[in-house]
């Protein structure tokens, strides 16, 4: 290398910055420490300590600052900056306050620095302290300044200042009104956020791709569909329609606002892709009970060799979990590993989570044990597969391991419902009552819907359905569905006829074309032997057109799903299906069983005599899952309605005779038969 100048240097450190090369930067540095004198040219120096700190060598970059002897506030700028900008901010403001102690004093560049630092600890007296100083400076009117003091309190919470920082500042650019939508939206305001915007418009500002975004996030989280298909429109008029960001902003938004044709169209538009625009698509699958698509749109994104992120991964296992889609989920498993992320503390919650809906237990357990790192969505996450098991001590253990008992985290909304459902299915009124009575009292959490759903049907599967009554009277909050829903099974496993008309009236005000509710309320009236009233409710079906859902049942065989309705005979194996059925219902009536007709009025599917009650989904899923899976393989079906009386019988019969293990997903719970018995104890 020939002798270069102190200019060409610097501009070859620069060169380093801008292309993150580490080694070059070291070589320059050795050029400048063999050809020029020592110490360098205060500017050399400059971009020898910004280039450390911007490439993460903080403690190569504060040697340069000490061997320079002319070091000013460009040097600990150079050095504040870059330790900003990789994160180390507790550092950043010790070397700020090395500054100060020199007789520094910051200019324009430094002090959003050290805001940023101190708002993204927390730190609101450090921010305070900061601010103090740039008002002695002099440097609080500049437009940089005076938008990272705002950044600051909204940062740390302080409102009111933020607020007042906002008046005050004379001249407010583009990036502080972003920064105060934006801000407005991670606080949990998002018509405060609105109002900025609408406001920034009236004044005549022109946004950017970052405040659309902003707007967007705002718009999602308050549910504003109208308002977000005007900036949508807005965007279109402003050529930002093809701005992946903004685009990327619209597929969350309309998800969110449970838009997903409107996703799909934005998503299939876009001239560019990035990773979070199938990430965010895949999320608003998952938003909208989409699992299945969202299952098939990560496929296709591994296939588009689509970069990989943590976030993906999560949202393709919490679809998994939605379908109980096991095999998908395994090897999404093995895609996180090998892609280093399986211990994030978002993947590893999902995995928690997905093992634990899919009947996993072990493997949910095993997953939340590896964890390196673990937070409340984990251990609800566990203690919601134990509550899906009816694991009711384990759910218990963790939940007594929660603060203020244990030294973990403090239980939140979720965590309450999840354990409270551990009860409700294990039986265990007592621990129950008393975890809802302490709700409020010891943990500061309101008790909601899906609490009082839990103790109507903790209280109703226990034979107590007049206090569930009167539980639902007293609530202080309107009863929902699942409530009235909880407090009809009770009845009609009870035999509590007029209680349970009350429940199936009510639920048919709430929704009067929900055709389950219309099958509750004619079975209830069946039940009672009120066969006019019964029939009534079904000529009010046809006549207004409410036809019942369709029963399916999933079996998975060979990475392949096979679905079944009731009296299907237009699968592939059907012959073999029927021989199969045919030999355990042979083996069953030598054993003296008898199909249950009557439990086929209760059922959600079909109303049916005990010849079609044969042929239910469930129990064809179940004979092809014998006929196509190898021995010691368990047989696993999800089940889109409840399991019907006879089936539930049926399978534990078949599990005892041919010694198989099968597990049934239905939308109640989860049925694991084994050797003649069932895990959850009772069908309700």
């Amino acid at each position: 290398m020939s002798r270069l100048t102190a200019n060409a240097l610097g501009l070859l450190l620069k060169d380093a910055i801008s292309t993150s090369s580490m080694r070059l930067g070291r070589v320059v540095h050795a050029r400048i420490v063999k050809t020029l004198d020592s110490p360098p040219p205060p500017f050399l120096a400059n971009y020898l300590i910004s280039m450390y700190a911007k490439l993460d060598h903080p403690e190569s970059a504060r040697i340069v600052l000490r061997l320079t002897p002319a070091r000013n506030v460009v040097s600990w700028t150079s050095l504040v900056s870059g330790l900003v900008n990789n994160g180390h901010y507790s550092s950043a403001l010790f070397d700020f306050i090395e500054m100060r102690r020199e007789g520094v004093f910051p200019n324009d560049f430094t002090f959003p620095c050290a805001f940023k630092a101190s708002g993204s600890l927390r730190f609101p007296v450090t921010g305070k302290q900061i601010h103090a100083l740039a008002v002695k400076c002099g440097r609080i009117m500049d437009v940089f300044v005076g938008c990272s003091a705002f950044d600051m309190y909204c940062k740390t919470r302080l409102r009111d200042d933020a607020r007042k920082m906002f008046d005050e500042i004379p001249e407010r650019n583009l990036e502080t009104w972003n920064a105060y939508i934006s801000n407005s939206v991670l606080d949990g305001r998002p018509k405060e956020a609105v109002e900025a915007f609408l406001e920034f418009r009236r004044i005549g500002g022109n946004p950017n791709s970052i405040t659309f975004c902003a707007f967007l996030n705002a718009c999602s989280d308050g549910l504003l569909l109208n308002l977000g298909e005007q900036l949508h429109g807005l965007a279109f008029r402003n050529g930002f329609d093809g701005d992946v960001s903004v685009c990327n902003g619209l597929i969350d938004f309309y998800g969110k606002c449970k838009r997903i044709l409107c996703s799909e169209v934005v998503f299939a538009e876009m001239g560019t892709r990035n990773a979070v625009s199938w990430c965010s698509l895949v999320a608003a699958y998952v938003q909208n009970q989409e699992d299945e698509k969202a299952s098939l749109l990560y496929l296709r994104s591994r296939k588009e060799i689509v970069e990989t992120s943590d976030f993906m991964i999560s949202s393709t296992l919490g679809a998994c979990a939605g379908m109980a889609g096991l095999e998908l989920g395994r090897s999404v498993h093995a895609h996180a590993v090998k892609a280093c992320v399986e211990r994030t503390i978002f993947v590893g919650s999902a995995l928690v989570h997905m093992y634990g809906k899919c009947g996993c237990i072990e493997d949910s357990e095993q997953a939340f044990d590896e964890m390196p790192e673990k937070n409340l969505v984990t251990l609800n996450s566990l203690i919601g597969g134990y509550a899906h098991q009816g694991e009711v001590d384990m759910a218990l253990a963790l939940f007594d391991e929660m603060a203020p008992r244990g030294c973990g985290p403090k239980p939140n909304y979720m965590t309450f419902v999840s354990v409270l459902s551990a009860c409700s299915r294990a039986g265990d009124v007592e621990n129950g009552m008393k975890i809802f009575d302490s709700m409020k009292s010891c943990y500061g959490v309101e008790p909601g819907a899906e609490h009082y759903s839990c103790v109507v049907d903790l209280l109703g599967r226990a034979g107590m359905v007049e206090r569930a009554y009167e539980v639902i009277k007293k609530m202080p909050i309107q009863p929902t569905i699942p409530v009235w829903g909880a407090l009809q099974n009770a009845c009609r496993m009870h035999s509590k006829t007029q209680l349970g008309i009350i429940a199936a009236e009510s639920l048919f005000k709430l929704d009067p074309k929900d055709s389950a509710n219309h099958v509750l309320l004619s079975n209830t009236f069946a039940a009672a032997g009120r066969w006019a009233e019964a029939n009534t409710v079904r000529v009010e079906m046809k006549d207004v057109g409410i036809k019942k859902g369709t029963g399916y049942s999933w079996i998975t065989v060979k990475n392949q799903v096979h679905a079944f309705q009731a009296k299907d005979r237009s699968h592939r194996k059907n012959k073999e299906i029927q021989r199969m059925l045919t030999k355990l219902r042979n083996e069953m009536e030598a054993a003296g069983y008898k199909p249950d007709s009557k439990l086929s009025l209760y059922d959600l599917e079909e109303e049916e005599n005990a010849a079609e009650v044969a042929h239910h989904s469930e129990k064809l899923a179940l004979a092809f899952g014998l006929v196509a899976l190898p021995l010691g393989v368990p047989i696993r079906i999800t089940k889109n309605l409840r399991i019907c009386g006879d089936c539930h019988s049926f399978f534990k019969f078949v599990s005892g005779s041919v010694e198989r293990e099968i597990i049934v997903r239905d939308n109640n719970r989860f049925h694991r038969f084994r050797d003649g018995n069932c895990s959850c104890r009772d069908y309700w």
